[in-house]
């Protein structure tokens, strides 16, 4: 091990008494490729060094295994994570080739720093440079996710109403094909002016009926009143009557209606007239159906446009209200099942001078995290406020507590409560430095049923939250303090 150990630049200043004694303390180990040496949200246990082969960083991300970097012989690895004193592993670490390490346990690498302390700077430098990498990296594939998230969420949205638009085309072009053949039917009983002039009438009563909404009533007493009206079809010999049934009912139509229609036209064009009516009430509900789709579609394009800033300077006098709106529109299919939204906002805001884009990357962190965390279901509460200079936003929801010794560490990079491979502990830390230079603050509270995370933000970048004097946001410790006394 001893010659093993002068091979590495780290120990080339090292005596031969202290290279005996990493020698006495340190385990050789011998890997095959794709041997791992560690795993992504194990204890971080030991210290390597790579005296010959290559081994490669790895981090999960969703269900795929991504490369980091690649290291050769003479790197070392562990130590970043021993002195940040992180509690897991934030990256895989295994064999690319065949190869020969050394490691040391942490408690061996802490005396290793007092019996060799000349190494102590090479490997401060090392694990700042390294944890730059990592950090830089994990932001990139954070962005990605985010994405990927931000696109299947559109996805998801816009499906249902181009899906309903597309149909409703469809069957819209089958029921203009199908009015000028019955036009011409009509007109081949040689009606009256007056008998017309009752299909005219006829026509918008129903158009008119169909337009309105239905009560709830009418929606329970749809069933008795087709069942009646089908029985009156089969009685006068209308062929197909469960076709046309449903439509002549949302037209407002009953027994009675369908008597007069006897007494004023033909019998013989009775058929003729109903299937003009069921035609007319089926393009009308179709059209219905295409302008709320496309009105659906014409929002979420207007949201991701709102959220995203697009065509806009980078620096914009923005709404608040507007980018937290946005926000919940583009997370709309996490909030579906089981999340209510309560919104309590002060209407009196003023425009606040941000960087938009980025603030609504904090309100889809927060938002997002308050989601998983009550595991979709539950409630979110979105306040704001002003006091003076400044603006406050408050995202509360009613899941489980952060427990205290997690509170403290909430905001550090990497650090997360999340699954391998579901979070990279990053989102938190984006959401700081996002507030951070918008010389805000963001605070947290939390107990069981109530988690608060408060963004306070100067409304003009020109001042800071010390510089809003006047501004009387109570800390929020002191404000349970004062629930609780």
């Amino acid at each position: 091990m001893l010659d093993a150990l002068r091979q590495v630049s780290l120990f080339a200043q090292l005596t031969n008494e202290q290279l005996q004694w990493l020698s006495d303390h340190g385990q050789e180990l011998c890997l095959i490729p794709e041997e791992y040496i560690a795993l992504e949200g194990e204890p971080v246990d030991n210290f390597y060094v790579l005296i010959a082969g290559e081994i490669e960083f790895t981090k999960t991300v969703g269900n795929v295994e991504r490369q980091i970097m690649t290291f050769g012989a003479g790197t070392y690895t562990g130590h970043e994570l021993i002195l940040l004193e992180a509690p897991h592993h934030l990256v895989n670490v295994r064999a690319v080739k065949p190869s020969y390490m050394l490691k040391w346990d942490t408690t061996t690498f802490w005396q290793m720093l007092t019996t060799c302390p000349s190494i102590t700077r090479d490997l401060l430098i090392i694990a700042a440079q390294r944890v730059q990498i990592l950090e830089s990296m994990s932001q990139h594939h954070q962005k990605l996710i985010a994405l990927g998230t931000l696109a299947a969420g559109l996805a998801h949205e816009l499906n249902n109403p181009a899906t309903a638009v597309v149909r409703g085309a469809k069957y819209l072009h089958q029921v203009f094909h199908q009015l000028p053949a019955l036009g011409l039917k009509l007109n081949h009983w040689q009606m009256t002016q007056q008998q017309l002039m009752f299909v005219e009438n006829l026509l918008q009563t129903v158009t008119l009926h169909a337009a309105s909404p239905c009560e709830l009533d009418d929606l329970l007493a749809q069933s008795d009143r087709e069942q009646e009206i089908m029985t009156w079809l089969d009685l006068n010999n209308v062929p197909d009557g469960w076709k046309i049934v449903s439509a002549l009912v949302r037209g407002g139509l009953d027994t009675s209606s369908l008597d007069r229609i006897v007494e004023n036209l033909p019998p013989e064009s009775l058929a003729e007239v109903l299937a003009l009516l069921e035609s007319t009430l089926s393009g009308i509900e179709l059209l219905d159906e295409i302008e709320q789709s496309s009105g659906r579609i014409s929002e979420l394009v207007k949201a991701i446009k709102e959220y995203s800033y697009m065509d806009q300077a980078p620096m914009q006098e923005v709404d608040i209200h507007q980018g937290i709106e946005s926000t919940l529109t583009i997370l709309g299919h996490k909030l579906k099942n089981g999340i209510a939204i309560i919104r309590d906002y002060d209407q009196s805001l003023p425009l606040v001078s941000v960087y938009g884009s980025e603030l609504n990357q904090v309100w889809t962190n927060l938002i997002d995290n308050a989601i998983d965390a009550m595991n979709g279901q539950g409630q979110i509460k979105i306040r704001t406020a002003r006091e003076n200079k400044c603006v406050l936003v408050e995202i509360a929801n009613n899941g489980p507590a952060i427990p205290p010794e997690i509170q403290q560490r909430i905001f550090e990079p990497f650090f997360t409560t999340k699954g391998v491979g579901q979070g990279t502990g990053l989102g938190l830390v984006i959401s700081y430095r996002i507030i951070e230079k918008h010389k805000g603050e963001i605070r947290l509270f939390s107990e069981p049923g109530n988690t608060r995370f408060q963004v306070i933000l100067p409304i003009s970048l020109t001042e800071t939250t010390s510089e809003c004097q006047e501004c009387q946001f109570i800390p929020l410790d002191q404000v349970m303090q004062f629930v609780h006394s």
